[in-house]
Order: C-alpha cells, then structure tokens, then sequence
C-alpha cells in the first residue's frame, strides 16, 4: 500500500491555503492543487486519512474533464508531474498521481448541485417541506427514490463549516440572474454525461456537485474548476444492488458517514479516527470506483 499523505510542506513554493482535502500552491499564474489522503465528514477533518484517496480523486478528475471538455472549458492544465514548473517537479515524489496544474480563476461563491435522485439533505428538506431547495416534487418519494427529472440545487460554498442549500433565486442574487442560468444548465448538462457514462459501467451517480470560476486573463471565461464526479463530490450507487425505499450501498465516504452515526459522534470535536477496518474497506471503495468508471486499476505505486 503506498504511503499515507495527510499534509504537504514542498520548501521553495508558496502555499496558498489549505481546504478540507486540498492544499493548493501558488505558482504565479498557475495554481498547484495537492489532494492529500485527508477525509472530511460532517463538515469535520477526521482523524486518518485514507491511503490512496488523493489520487483516485486527482486521477478520476482527470478522466471526467476530458469526457466534458466540449461542454464547458475547464482549469486542467496537466496531471504530468513532467510538465510541471521546475520548482514543482522538485518534489515529484510526493507529487505524482495527486496533483493538478491548474488555470488561475476567480472561484464562484455558489456551490452548482445537480441530484437525479431522492437523498442526502436532499432527502431531509422534501421529509420536511416536499420540496428541495424550494422545488416541488411529487407526494410519497422514498429514500433513494429517482426524480421526474434532474433539478438544479445550488449552495453556498463554506471554506469550514457547513454548505448550506439555497433557492436558485438566492444563488441568483449572490452570482447575478443570468449567470446563475447559465451555471444551471451547465450543471445539469454535465451530470446528464457523466450519468450517461456511469450507466455504461453499472454505476448511478445519484447527484454530484461542480465548481465554476472566472478566468480574467481570457476575457471573464467561465471555466469549471475544482473536482469533478469524484466520490467525494458525488453519490455513486451499484446499479445491480439499487433498491428504493432505503439508502443504497456506495462507492463513496457514506460509508464513512454510517460508521460515525453508527458510533454516535456527536458532530463536534474532538474529531474520531477511523479504525483500520473502516480505513481499508473505504479505500477499497474508492480504488473499485476509480476502476469501474474508467475501466482500468489505478496506478499506486
């Protein structure tokens, strides 16, 4: 099993921030995004990270912005440590398999959700008001029910803390109305590929989200950033075992989310480890997404 990465310091280049998952280097007019094996639940950092995980989401990102380049532009510059500045190449040990250089964009204060299916917080605000983010759906939905159509439910983007899901209108009055149409049909476009794909391979991606950002230096290009169609951003649920009426087995953190409930964390620090049970089964988990969706096994070497 390759080593476990929870957090880098590459000496002779500037460290911009660190997110949940990511620590991202300035590299002037590139960005450098690291995915680390650190996994978040519940808004929360967690105690152990997953081997691997950095690079399933590194890599299967990779995959995916070549399969929607013709639909939007993206940030992507390489995943090739080879074509990375000299200054970055200088830790390729680390960095190989979970780095990207990326465009520079200004990031979009709204987080750009699509879900084709009942769950999640998705499925707490219909429990509550029959609707989600302040769109009706049909009486009588079940847990992991599939929707009459895709919809479009935007949150606000947390650097800590919880992601709240707003009302199209609310995200239309953070971004602008006419951009916030035009994220909406991006979105749904996008996860309508991504589904289409992920058909083929026996996978449901129950609903996922997206970044978009503003490229200035290309005349205010709206360009897709960030993740995309990861386990981490997404649900991905075995079509051969779907069932409706429950939640559904997964390639992605839920497992993570139902041993903590399962545990009884309260959601407040201090923050659990995950014992190595649970860390190997939802490695494997990732590994087995990265597989059936692209087709190959992921290089950990």
């Amino acid at each position: 099993m390759s080593s476990l990465v929870l957090e880098t310091h590459l000496s002779g280049l500037t460290l911009q921030r660190r997110g949940k998952v990511r620590d991202v280097y300035d590299l002037g007019n590139t960005l450098l995004i690291v995915a680390t094996d650190r996994i978040s639940a519940f808004d929360y950092v967690l105690g152990s990270g997953i081997p691997d995980k950095g690079k399933v989401l590194t890599q299967l990102s990779a995959f995916w912005f070549s399969k929607i380049a013709d639909l939007v532009p993206h940030h992507l510059i390489s995943v090739n440590v080879n074509d990375f500045p000299a200054e970055a190449r200088a830790h390729a040990d680390v960095l190989r398999g979970r780095s990207m250089l990326v465009r520079k964009t200004n990031p979009l204060q709204v987080e750009c959700v699509a879900r084709g299916f009942l769950s999640g917080s998705g499925l707490k605000d219909y429990t509550r008001t029959g609707a989600v983010c302040g769109i009706p759906l049909p009486p009588g939905l079940r847990d992991s029910d599939r929707l009459p159509q895709p919809i479009f439910t935007p949150a606000t983007k947390a650097e800590s803390g919880h992601d709240e899901n707003i009302s199209e209108a609310e995200a239309g009055t953070i971004v602008g109305e006419e951009l916030i149409q035009r994220l909406k049909r991006l979105t749904l476009e996008i996860y309508s590929r991504g589904v289409a794909h992920a058909e083929t391979c026996g996978v449901i991606i129950a609903d996922t989200k997206f970044e978009f950002g503003i490229d200035e230096a290309k005349g205010n290009e709206l360009v897709l950033i960030d993740e995309v169609l990861t386990p981490d951003s997404s649900r991905f649920w075995p079509k051969d075992q779907y069932q409706p009426g429950r939640s559904q087995p997964s390639f992605d953190k839920q497992f993570v989310r139902d041993y903590l409930e399962e545990i009884g964390w309260n959601k407040q620090p201090p923050v659990p480890s995950l014992p190595g049970e649970v860390v190997a089964k939802t490695r494997a988990k990732y590994l087995e997404a990265y597989r059936v969706i692209t087709g190959h096994d992921l290089d950990v070497a």
